[in-house]
């Protein structure tokens, strides 16, 4: 933005801007009727993100196959798009068997990410067009698989880092790319959560009727190491490290992507990280992952993200801070985005002088968050007329700053990131 342009010439561009491009979104929703969309795993996200797609595209893609390892989240999901779309969808418990029904266009795959890998890679090789929940896959090796299946299938991928959606962040953009706050070297991201002692964070309920009968649980395990039937990893699967990378590769790679989004950025060169368990200690409670999380990440060209996450305390939410020489740009909680300009001793009257900005996600862009718009993308861009947004290179950067945290974190030594080489070596 020019020096001194008032807050509502800027809000103005923005609608100008917003209603240039609406035809297009609209001719996107009504072309090419009848897309057919399996869904793999409707557990907790998976089941929320029916609703999310019916919004974005209430006539313009159906579900008509959803497949999960657990019947209770089969039914509940088979009653929720019977309620939405008018229609039974067909019901499995094996993916391979979803994806070998030819009808089915695309697939939105929101598992574990233990699964992403291979549930990807056959999507792809069954010529379906894929929605993958964030981080692309649970190590960095599976990353690059599936870089490398994609870019052999022609297929449309969309990593689900549904920040890059979010008009907020998309303004956020704009604003750096015009000058607002100068030169960039520092972000300071952070993501602060709170829960009362007997709901700690990630315990999801497990459903009194679930038992080895109306649960797969071979299925559940897929690659992962054999272990007995036990519920509390099978519903709580975010707590455990054969499943999940916890606070690095769940919560973190928002916030490494959206700085890329924002900044240009791709991937950093170190990454030293450390934390604990430290709210949740008892002897009863058996979860591998860190409930706090610290990390810092240097980039090739003189940039430093600051990362922290605790679980024991929400004063603070959730957020990114872009720190300019010129002037601060922060997204607080996916809702709120304030522009300020640096006021330090002697500081040039141009940059002093200029106005702050506070904008609103649910005010000025009717938007909770980045999650419809970022269904919508895939859906239009699946029909030839958009281009995702997170294509899986984009997502295996993001998720190579994740798995480096937890490397370095278990390891307790910094990771250096040879990006070139695609390796990784602790010093």
């Amino acid at each position: 933005m020019p020096d001194g342009l008032p807050r509502r010439d800027f809000l103005k561009t923005s609608a100008v801007a917003a209603a240039l491009s609406a035809p297009a979104i609209l001719k996107a929703q009504n072309a090419n009727e009848g897309l057919n969309i399996g869904w793999i795993g409707v557990g907790t996200r998976g089941y929320a993100g029916l609703s999310w797609l019916h919004t974005a595209e209430p006539n313009g893609a159906v579900v008509t196959a959803i497949c999960d390892t657990y019947t209770g989240h089969l039914a509940r999901a088979k009653d929720r798009i019977q309620t939405m779309y008018g229609i039974t969808p067909k019901t499995y418990n094996d993916y391979r068997e979803l994806l070998a029904d030819k009808s089915i266009d695309a697939v939105f795959i929101m598992t574990p990410e233990h699964l992403h890998h291979d549930m990807t890679i056959a999507a792809l090789r069954a010529g379906k067009n894929v929605y993958i929940e964030k981080p692309l896959a649970h190590t960095i090796e599976e990353g690059f698989d599936i870089v490398r299946e994609w870019k052999k299938s022609g297929k449309i991928v969309q990593v689900g880092t549904q920040n890059r959606s979010s008009s907020l962040y998309k303004k956020a953009k704009e604003m750096v790319e015009q000058g607002m706050i100068g030169d960039i070297h520092y972000v300071r991201a952070f993501w602060y959560r709170n829960s009362p002692p007997n709901d700690p964070a990630w315990r999801y309920v497990v459903p009194p009727e679930a038992n080895p009968e109306n649960t797969d649980w071979p299925k559940f395990l897929g690659t992962a190491p054999q272990r007995d039937w036990d519920p509390h990893r099978y519903f709580q699967w975010r707590l455990y490290w054969d499943y999940s990378g916890g606070i690095s590769t769940d919560l973190l790679v928002h916030q490494t992507d959206i700085v890329n989004f924002v900044l240009g950025k791709t991937v950093p060169a170190t990454c030293m990280a450390s934390g604990g368990i430290y709210r949740w200690s008892e002897a009863t409670d058996d979860r591998d992952v860190p409930d706090t999380l610290s990390a810092i990440y240097e980039y090739p060209d003189k940039f430093h993200i600051n990362y922290s996450c605790y679980f024991g305390n929400v004063h603070y939410g959730y957020g990114e801070q872009f720190c300019g020489n010129d002037g601060t740009i922060e997204v607080l909680n996916r809702q709120d985005l304030n522009f300020y300009p640096e006021k330090y001793r002697n500081a040039e009257s141009a940059i002093a002088s200029r106005p702050e900005i506070h904008l609103n996600g649910l005010k000025d862009f009717q938007e909770q968050d980045g999650a419809i718009n970022h269904f919508r993308n895939f859906i239009e861009a699946v029909r030839g007329q958009g281009t995702i947004v997170a294509p899986p290179t984009a997502g295996q950067e993001a998720a190579i700053s994740g798995h480096i945290a937890t490397l370095s974190f278990k390891h307790g030594k910094k990771v250096i990131w040879d990006n070139k080489a695609e390796k990784y070596q602790f010093v």
